[in-house]
């Protein structure tokens, strides 16, 4: 076989210098370059991720979640009375959070929450398309662990740094926690507007209701709140919570969480939005706020406001109102048998149209009935047909003249039942804008209200109500009005008690005879009544100590004395027994404002608090015990650690004969002196009035085997409350209608 010779390769020629360089110019240097550039890149990133990883803070705070909470007040039956807080929030576990809301949030904020790694490019891409087709910003980019990663590790700041940190965080926070436990913290960290932090808090805010029993409505609107609360707020833009909730629920459809049927259906339901109560001024608040001061005093603002401490408290609610509904009632009518300080203000008729539409768009919302108070103006005034008269929006009102004869003239010097009104033009003229109350109901649409002419007391008052033996206080009454004035005049103001500091002097005189046996005293003991003369050397002065009614009564049992509140026999008591020794007796009974040593003591004349007074009056009713008043039952701490419990402690402080005694006389002040009108709670009692030089100052303490009960009635300014308003008149009546009340269920 012949083989064919190969045919021979043509020699490679060498490339020249010039494509060479021309080689090295466009390919070569070029990925040295990027190469060298990548390594620069790599040196920064890395340089860059250990300088800003050196401050980083560290994720293990998120395993102890110690958030603000609130901190809650209860009445005797555990119904929340007040909160306090600085974030209002309830931390739940994710187990109680229903799995609709989880996945309106996810929806919402996230929705490929459970497959990121706390950084989600595709969400960052979809948000920026669905932005920019609706031209304003309707998603968000940030992962639920990034607005984790913000609220809990990092400054509000904008700035490239802390958004690497934020990234570098999330991704960390991935590592080190399961999805259901970021969703723990996000679901109860997040601020979801009117000062609720968290999904339990703004269920209470917005719902009145606990976050287990949201149906799917509610969970829409929640869960379109966290991008903008104030912006979304169901309360003040309605019509933009409406449109995040319907975007919520195309989520949630979208991603196949619910079927559109039910989107429909939540979208055809109607939300009972409701502004969250102020339980704290609604139930009981001169006396949340006196357990306020003292838990701030002793444990420090921070524990009270974040700390979510649960403090229980005393107070009967039932009991609360009682008292604060006839402190009120008092006060009215004790500021009618005043006078009538005249109109709100005077209108020309061409503004009275305009007054009553303004009127009428208030009336829709809030419609007239019985016992409601409010603005009138008066239209005709006959004093043929002794009537006036009025409009309240577009409704017509009629006030008699009896419903307004109790407005004269203001003049303390003059009883109110000496000056009556006689003509319904002595009182109001037409243009007037006053306060009316409605009677009953109307018959028909269009007949007329009844109405009563009316006026804002400026009068002041208190009430505090011990339980006997325990010391509990079930009720305490600090003024008319807490939204006014948050001044408590049941402990924080000192008030001359005038005859009713009486009872200490009777009671420091029956037991002198345990430190002195020449001072013996009983109740039979006779003391003249007379005229007497007491010299002050040092002032250089006399005092002429007068009863009330001006005049003398000759020898006088101690226990007619005490029962006619008579002023010299209790003068000549305190003078034989001594000042230094009543001011020590008066210490023992709880007393502890300054007294004056001087005669005038056994008068009254050195101020106290309501809460001493009571205090001491609860030694007689104990049987010469001294059990303090309680006001905090129990405080305890978030993780339920009791910070402190009462413990009622009884030591005697005077003898039981004395105390038994002076329970004896008191009754009798019922029975047949100054608190005869007490005689008609139907009970035994036993107390005392009391009224001040110039009628000042009206008290009656008193006590029944169960309760120990005070008030107190006057100006803030000191001024003299009117002819005949003795404590018999102006207190006791408010003693009585309470007590009736509370003690309703008694047998």
């Amino acid at each position: 076989m012949v083989q064919k010779a190969p045919i021979p390769q043509k020699k490679a020629q060498s490339q020249s210098p010039k494509k060479r360089g021309r080689f090295k110019r466009l390919v070569l240097y070029p990925i040295l370059a990027l190469f060298i550039l990548g390594l620069l890149g790599a040196a920064t990133l890395i340089g860059g991720y250990q300088y800003i990883s050196q401050d980083l803070p560290r994720i293990n705070s998120l395993m102890d979640y110690q958030p603000a909470i609130i901190s809650k007040v209860y009445a005797d039956d555990q119904r929340v009375i007040a909160e306090f807080f600085k974030e209002r929030r309830v931390v739940i576990p994710l187990s109680d959070v229903p799995p609709l809301l989880v996945k309106a949030f996810v929806a919402a904020e996230d929705s490929r929450f459970f497959q990121h790694q706390g950084i989600d490019p595709l969400g960052i891409v979809r948000a920026a398309l669905k932005n920019l087709e609706a031209g304003t910003i309707k998603q968000g980019g940030s992962t639920i662990t990034q607005q984790v990663t913000r609220s809990f590790l990092l400054t509000p700041e904008r700035s490239y740094i802390r958004k690497i940190k934020e990234i570098i965080l999330s991704y960390r926070i991935e590592k080190a926690f399961s999805k259901e436990e970021i969703l723990f913290l996000y679901l109860n960290q997040i601020y979801l507007g009117h000062g609720a932090y968290g999904v339990q808090a703004a269920a209470e805010n917005y719902f009145g209701k606990p976050v287990q029993e949201l149906n799917l409505a509610e969970c829409a609107l929640l869960a379109g709140l966290p991008q903008a609360p104030t912006r979304y707020s169901p309360f003040r833009h309605p019509e933009q919570a409406r449109a995040r909730q319907v975007y919520v629920l195309n989520r949630m459809v979208e991603e196949g969480h619910i079927s559109r049927v039910q989107a429909n259906e939540a979208l055809a339901l109607k939300l009972d939005i409701k502004p969250r109560r102020n339980i704290y001024v609604e139930e009981v608040p001169y006396y949340t706020e006196h357990v306020r001061r003292y838990v701030e005093a002793k444990y420090g603002a921070d524990a009270l406001y974040t700390q979510g401490l649960q403090i229980y408290t005393a107070v009967n609610i039932d009991f609360q109102k009682m008292a604060e509904q006839e402190v009120n009632k008092g006060l009215q009518e004790l500021d009618k048998r005043q006078g009538y300080r005249g109109p709100l203000k005077s209108i020309p008729s061409t503004d009275s149209e305009a007054f009553a539409r303004d009127q009428q768009a208030e009336l829709e919302k809030n419609p007239l009935e019985p016992g409601k108070i409010t603005q009138a103006v008066v239209v005709q005034v006959s004093d043929a047909a002794k009537t006036a008269s009025v409009k309240i929006g577009n409704d017509l009102g009629t006030i008699a003249l009896a419903d307004m004869e109790w407005a004269r003239k203001p003049n303390p010097d003059v009883a109110h039942y000496e000056a009556k009104v006689r003509q319904p033009s002595a009182v109001l003229k037409v243009g007037d804008v006053v306060l009316v109350k409605v009677k009953d109901k109307r018959k028909d649409a269009r007949e007329p209200w009844r109405l009563s002419l009316e006026q804002e007391p400026l009068v002041q008052g208190a009430l505090l109500c011990l339980e006997a033996g325990t010391g509990l206080v079930k009720a305490m009454v600090g003024g008319r009005d807490f939204n006014e004035t948050q001044f408590n005049r049941a402990i924080q103001s000192r008030r001359q008690p005038g005859s009713s500091f009486k009872p200490i002097i009777y009671a420091a005189a029956l037991d002198r005879k345990f430190t002195d046996p020449r001072k013996t005293y009983t109740p039979a003991t006779v003391i003249v009544d007379s005229a007497v003369v007491f010299e002050d050397r040092v002032r250089d002065q006399t005092w002429k100590p007068k009863n009330y009614r001006e005049t003398f009564y000759g020898p006088t049992l101690l226990r007619e004395a005490l029962a006619q509140s008579r002023n010299v026999v209790t003068v000549k008591i305190l003078q034989d027994i001594g000042i230094d020794y009543a001011i020590d007796y008066a210490r023992k009974l709880g007393i502890s404002s300054e007294l004056t040593r001087t005669l005038s003591l056994a008068l009254g004349a050195s101020g106290v608090s309501l809460l001493e007074l009571v205090r001491a009056y609860s030694v007689f009713a104990n049987q010469g015990y001294m059990v303090e008043p309680v006001f905090t039952l129990k405080i305890v701490d978030r993780d339920g650690n009791v910070l402190e419990e009462a413990v009622s402690e009884r030591r005697p402080v005077i003898e039981k004969d004395t105390a038994f005694i002076m329970t004896s006389l008191m009754e009798s002040v019922v029975q047949h002196g100054t608190g005869q009108r007490i005689k008609a709670l139907g009970r035994p009692t036993a107390g005392k009035t009391g009224t001040t030089n110039d009628l000042y100052d009206a008290w009656y303490i008193g006590y029944t085997p169960e309760y120990i009960a005070g008030v107190w009635v006057g100006f803030d300014t000191e001024a003299p409350l009117g002819k005949t308003e003795t404590g018999a008149v102006a207190a006791s009546p408010i003693w009585l209608g309470f007590m009736k009340r509370a003690l309703a269920n008694e047998p």
